[in-house]
């Protein structure tokens, strides 16, 4: 099963699982790359291991691959960084929260309703 939401998936390129596989358990050897990105003031880089409990969480850590623009077509290993899904959440979440207000602010212009600006 891919994390990849459906809608996004025609922007990432054929081989990123490969991509994805190399960045995760070759160059990081399957440890979390964050050291800080994320905005936790880690003790230098992430302790997380793919498969093994979260040493902060205690959940299971499935390694991810962020991309640090945000966008999934820039798949220059210097824009990608292997992470937990604690800093890959952490990392995206002023990302997940723009996106989130476009994606409820779309929904209500197209309801037709008047904003309060708008109201007579």
């Amino acid at each position: 099963m891919s994390p990849v939401r459906p809608e996004n998936r025609s922007r990432y390129p054929k081989d990123w699982p490969a991509i994805s596989r190399g960045i995760r358990f070759g160059r990081a050897a399957g440890r979390c790359e964050c050291t800080g990105q994320c905005g936790d003031t880690h003790d230098g880089r992430c302790p997380a291991l793919h498969g093994k409990a979260h040493p902060l969480t205690g959940s299971h850590v499935i390694l991810t691959v962020a991309h640090l623009d945000h966008t999934p077509e820039n798949c220059d290993p210097a824009n990608l960084l292997a992470a937990c899904q604690r800093c890959h959440l952490r990392y995206d979440r002023d990302h997940h929260r723009e996106t989130a207000a476009r994606t409820r602010r779309a929904a209500f212009e197209a309801s037709g309703q008047l904003s309060l600006e708008e109201a007579p």
